[in-house]
């Protein structure tokens, strides 16, 4: 019997534990990120479980416990990997849910184990929720649970989370499984998402493809009724803030400075290495502004940092290619014996050496083509404790919604996007200041701890 059967009243669903397998020790360990960060205290407090995949194709491993949160492993095929995760989750819903802005894959043989991997979490669920438990399910890899939920367990309080965008119903409408998708989701009693223009998309859908009526707040379907909800997710402000303000971090950032050749003005774009960033259009931008403002060559870096991500997908390989290409034709136009104009790294940073190019960098830039959220952007604001720097922030990403003192670009707009580029080095710092503290005090107020809290309250 699983250690907290009796006491389940919490349980978060996620396609992944929050946990993962330490190779030296072969012990379990708490995985670092901002959703377990803030969800881990909250499921210790009332004896809550998580249930999710655990990292490991065809491993069928009993529930444990971590750190007082009950592990629920959810077991999948390397078939099923490779058909419900890469394929249908991120061969289909990752591009139509970011605006079809790549060709999307949509392949009967995907949607199967789809419909099966949800089931198999659904089940899960039912068989150790106790009467009237409260379950948040996380994401678009797990749309089909609240309805299956919902059927088999009608007493259950039931969240659904998504964490990435809501399509508007014209591309959302391109899906052959678009119905089922509307139903899984009407199946929870609240649905969140990021921003107005996604719930209101999604509101949109279930009255077109779910025959559900009202508005976005009161959509009635089968006799139920799903609220749907803006709830932005955040980041441990205090947390960033904390690590930014200690001496060793600023000398950090400081010898991150002299590496470069002490310029007058650090760029940096720190982004996970997918089409949906527009790394490459940014890059574009950035060789325009050099070409146009000749008084900015040699006295300026852009650091771009591209995390690995899904190295084997053609179109994550035609990306990688295109970012570079861009990196070595606008260091070889413009760069000289003692200045590199970018500075590329293609890995990822741990999270201290993350946070001092936070603290380094004169100006973020944030320009997805398509985006959910992008904490980075709230994460750089975090760090910024002298309320100075610049971020640059593309319109298409959910925290433009927030963050509106940032100077808000249209990643596609190259000549735009340079010119963007060009006020934020140029801006005063009297304009930064000002710009900054009513960022850091959004943040602030509103921080994942607050998002959680949030949207508990609405299934407890």
């Amino acid at each position: 019997m699983l250690e907290h059967e009796v006491a389940n009243q919490l349980i978060v669903v996620a396609n992944r534990l929050p946990v993962r397998m330490d190779e030296s020790s072969g012990e379990w360990e708490t995985s670092p990120g901002g959703l377990v960060s803030a969800l881990a205290p909250v499921l210790r407090e009332r004896h809550g479980t998580w249930i999710g995949w655990p990292g490991t194709s065809d491993m069928d491993i009993d529930p444990f416990t971590v750190e007082d949160i009950a592990q629920v492993p959810i077991e999948l095929s390397a078939d099923e990997i490779a058909d419900y995760y890469e394929g249908f989750c991120n061969g289909t819903i990752w591009p139509l849910y970011h605006d079809a802005i790549r060709p999307v894959e949509m392949h009967r043989h995907w949607w199967r184990p789809y419909q099966e991997v949800n089931r198999r979490f659904a089940e899960s669920v039912a068989e150790i929720a106790r009467e009237g438990a409260s379950v948040w399910i996380q994401d678009y890899q797990l749309q089909l649970v609240p309805e299956m939920l919902h059927l088999a367990r009608p007493d259950l309080r039931i969240g659904f989370f998504l964490h990435i965008p809501f399509p508007p119903v014209e591309i959302f409408g391109r899906l052959p499984w678009r119905q089922e998708i509307v139903r899984g989701l009407l199946g929870a009693d609240v649905v969140g998402f990021h921003t107005r223009q996604s719930m209101n998309n999604f509101a949109r859908a279930a009255r077109t493809y779910g025959r559900a009526s009202g508005p976005a707040e009161a959509l009635s379907f089968a006799e139920h009724t799903t609220r749907a909800e803006v709830l932005p997710i955040s980041i441990d402000f205090a947390d960033f803030d904390s690590v930014a303000s200690m001496p060793e971090t600023a000398a950090a950032a400081r010898a991150l400075r002299t590496e470069l050749g002490n310029p007058a003005h650090i760029l940096l774009g720190v982004d996970r290495l997918d089409y949906t960033k527009g790394i490459d259009l940014r890059l574009r931008a950035y060789e325009s502004l050099l070409a146009a403002r000749p008084d900015l060559v040699g006295r300026i870096v852009l650091v771009q940092v591209a995390v690995p991500s899904r190295e084997g997908v053609d179109e994550y390989v035609t990306i990688r290619r295109r970012v570079e290409e861009n990196v070595g034709r606008i260091n070889g136009a413009f760069g000289r014996g003692d200045w590199t104009p970018v500075r590329y790294y293609y890995r990822g940073l741990d999270r201290d050496d993350l946070i001092a190019h936070y603290v380094a960098a004169d100006v973020l830039l944030v320009t997805p083509l398509r985006d959910g959220m992008n904490l980075v952007a709230k994460e750089y604001v975090a760090c910024r404790t002298a309320d100075t720097g610049v971020l640059v922030l593309s319109e298409f990403a959910g925290a433009a919604e927030q963050l509106d003192q940032a100077v808000i670009v249209n990643p596609y707009d190259l000549d735009g996007l340079a010119r963007a580029f060009g006020e934020a080095v140029d801006m005063e710092r009297q304009e930064q200041r000002r710009r900054m503290r009513l960022l850091r005090t959004h943040v602030r107020r509103w921080d994942v701890h607050a998002w959680a809290a949030h949207g508990l309250a609405g299934i407890t």
